[in-house]
């Protein structure tokens, strides 16, 4: 049976980029964080905040194409409004650890129209 804690936990990552309100991630990542995408293969915390937190600036919304819980995983496919009205998809893999995000793997490069 999926959990809604952490189906919420996730949704709530994204919902901390339409809101900026970066104490949310903070809450919700472990202090042992680890990010991977095609740009930044294993990046801890810091590094996650300093290279990707400000993005928040550019996003308007997220809208949820698929939000599924299997093991210690969400899988989340979303796409993105950008403030300029530009939009993208990507998916993410977040790993838990109890109710913390301890790994996201994120997979890009779709432009929608």
């Amino acid at each position: 049976m999926p959990s809604p804690d952490r189906l919420q936990l996730a949704r709530m990552t994204y919902g901390a980029y339409e809101s900026r309100d970066r104490s949310v991630l903070e809450r919700i990542l472990s202090e042992d964080f680890t990010f991977y995408s095609p740009l930044d293969v294993g990046i801890d915390r810091s590094s996650y905040f300093e290279r990707c937190w400000p993005n928040a600036e550019l996003i308007e919304a997220f809208e949820f194409k698929r939000v599924v819980e299997t093991g210690d995983e969400v899988i989340v496919t979303y796409e993105t409004t950008r403030t300029d009205g530009s939009r993208f998809r990507n998916t993410e893999v977040l790993t838990f650890r109890g109710d913390k995000i301890a790994r996201a793997e994120v997979y890009f490069g779709w432009d929608v129209d």
